[in-house]
């Protein structure tokens, strides 16, 4: 049987595209997927690392469950937790696998080599 650790309140998580490069190593096969990291607020972020160590030792996936913004249930397998205390609490780190289709890439747009005019022609 699989285990979860599944989110019940607050906002979807927010992922972050990881590149480094074992992310690579442990998404090897015919479909393509995305190492993506998601921070979470926990009570519990030692225990809940606990149950993945458990999980994976007993050779068991485990995966993330999870509201996205439209309020649809997804899940995703869990690759790496971490648990750390910061200013503001106890927070889970999880690298999660997520399809390429579902991990939105940032695009930073350098403004400074705009110019003031507009280099479009109006149409006739």
């Amino acid at each position: 049987m699989d285990d979860k650790i599944t989110i019940i309140e607050g906002p979807p998580p927010t992922f972050e595209v990881v590149d480094d490069g074992w992310s690579t190593g442990v998404l090897e096969g015919p479909t393509l997927y995305g190492v993506a990291l998601t921070h979470l607020r926990t009570f519990n972020g030692g225990e809940l690392v606990e149950r993945c160590y458990r999980a994976w030792k007993g050779r068991q996936a485990i995966t993330l469950e999870y509201r996205d913004e439209d309020g649809n249930n997804k899940t995703a397998p869990i690759l790496a937790a971490r648990s750390a205390n910061t200013d503001e609490g106890e927070m889970l780190m999880l690298w999660v696998r997520l399809p390429d289709e579902e991990i939105e890439l940032a695009i930073d747009f350098d403004d400074d080599d705009e110019e003031d005019g507009d280099d479009f022609e109006a149409l006739p």
